[in-house]
């Protein structure tokens, strides 16, 4: 008897061997797989984000012909793939190349040239060789983990022509304090910039720039100006009726001034509305309407508008020089206008990277302080008598594109369209997409949720 009682516990001491030896393989090996996941899911996440933030800045959403769509993924697929390199998934970096599926880096489009609409950019990625510890007494030497996102470039107005009355509108952050009426300048016609279901009339201003009141295309030179009646400074009088690329500026109420975070300018910012351009108006400026919160026009007496506007457009824009080009961000790609390749920007000499890495001067970068959304307002609606008027989309504006400051005389800002959308059946009620710093072109991640 007891030496099948010493048998028994021989036994029962083996069997915790095996149960301990289990235990640990799933509290070890299991918490470096859901870690490795999260890991691969972060990447995933970013690199989703990064592709579709170059969609939106390319201003792909808003060509109707999709060339710059298809010339724009394969640097959305680049930018995409290099910030999935810069994490690492279980210790370990992943690397590029191979045919997806099976890749540990694969990026992909749902859109093709012709629907083209809203695109998405879905990262996938994987580590098959995550090596395991106490599951090796079972022959499990490795496991391999995956993660997938989809991020949406999200333009209501989509450069298609089509109806978009029950696409949500977008709500951009950033927003700067300069109504635009829906005038395109570039054709000196007077036609409007979005039909009243926010479509873009016109895809061919996509990238049509002025430079220091001299237009390189088309002919006639427009650049962005002050836009009331009166010779600056006074009160702000509301012109008879509003002219093309004529900015009616917006009071504090709509466009309030931030309270920290502005940039040190010189001269110095000394008014709320010179704060909202130097710096980043927190809320979200939706699609408005008379009877739905309208934006209200700034007719504060005694300001120099034109010194003013210049100023802060000069500290925002990093540009000190009104007669050496490439002080501040420049758009490298104006030399192909009209618009033909994706939009890319290049650092100024001023650039703050610059000044604390010479190096960094004249190579490219995706985001730029140049880069602004500024709204576009209603001019069916519009009245001389007026304080307020009714936004109905939005266009994103490179701001001295060549570098060159703007001057305090006359206040003309030069500016490149990047981006247009209008308001999805402009009626300013429906929950709107938040957009992202200065694109009024929304980046989100709609998968995972």
């Amino acid at each position: 008897m007891n030496r099948e009682e010493g048998t028994i516990i021989t036994l029962v001491a083996v069997f915790m061997l095996f149960v301990v030896g289990a235990m640990a393989a799933l509290a070890i090996d299991l918490v470096t797989l859901y870690t490795a996941r999260s890991e691969a899911q972060l990447v995933a996440d970013a690199a989703a984000l990064a592709g579709a933030r170059v969609l939106a800045n390319s201003g792909a959403t808003s060509d109707s012909t999709g060339t710059l769509m298809n010339l724009a993924q394969p640097i959305a697929q680049q930018v995409a793939t290099q910030v999935a390199q810069a994490s690492m998934v279980g210790g370990s970096t992943l690397t590029s190349g191979g045919a997806c599926p099976g890749a540990e880096i694969c990026v992909t489009f749902s859109q093709a040239s012709s629907t083209f609409t809203n695109p998405h950019v879905t990262v996938t990625v994987q580590r098959p060789d995550l090596p395991t510890f106490f599951a090796r007494i079972w022959g499990k030497t490795q496991l391999a983990v995956a993660a997938s996102a989809t991020a949406e470039a999200y333009n209501p107005s989509g450069g298609t022509g089509a109806s978009n009355t029950t696409s949500l509108p977008v709500a951009p952050l950033c927003v700067k304090p300069w109504l635009l009426p829906n005038l395109d300048p570039s054709t000196g016609t007077g036609s409007a910039i979005f039909d009243s279901s926010g479509n873009i009339i016109n895809p061919s201003l996509l990238g049509w720039t002025s430079t220091n009141g001299t237009q390189t295309h088309p002919a006639a030179p427009v650049p962005m100006t002050y836009g009331c009646v009166n010779a600056p400074p006074g009160t702000c009088t509301m012109p008879p009726s509003p002219s093309p690329w004529g900015y009616l500026p917006g009071n504090n109420a709509s466009f309030p001034a931030p309270p920290n975070s502005l940039p040190s300018c010189s001269p110095a910012l000394s008014s709320n509305y010179q704060d909202s351009i130097a710096g980043c108006v927190q809320i979200p400026i939706s699609c408005k309407s008379p009877s739905n919160n309208p934006a209200n026009i700034d007719t504060t007496d005694s300001i120099d508008w034109n010194a003013q506007t210049a100023d802060a457009v000069n500290c925002l824009t990093h540009a000190t020089s009104t007669t050496v080009p490439g002080g501040g961000d420049i758009v490298i790609s104006t030399a192909t206008l009209p618009q033909s390749t994706p939009f890319e920007f290049a650092i100024g000499s001023q650039n703050p990277l610059a000044i604390v890495n010479t190096s960094l001067t004249g190579t490219n970068a995706m985001v730029s302080d140049s880069l602004v959304t500024v709204p576009i307002f209603d001019t069916t609606s519009y009245s001389s008598g007026t304080s307020s008027v009714s936004i109905i989309g939005f266009v994103q504006l490179f701001l001295n594109p060549t570098g060159a400051a703007a001057l305090e005389s006359n206040g003309q800002i030069s500016t490149t369209v990047i981006n247009m959308a209008g308001c999805a059946g402009t009626s300013g009620g429906a929950t709107a997409i938040l957009g992202n710093g200065a694109s009024p072109v929304a980046v989100r991640l709609i998968s995972p949720p």
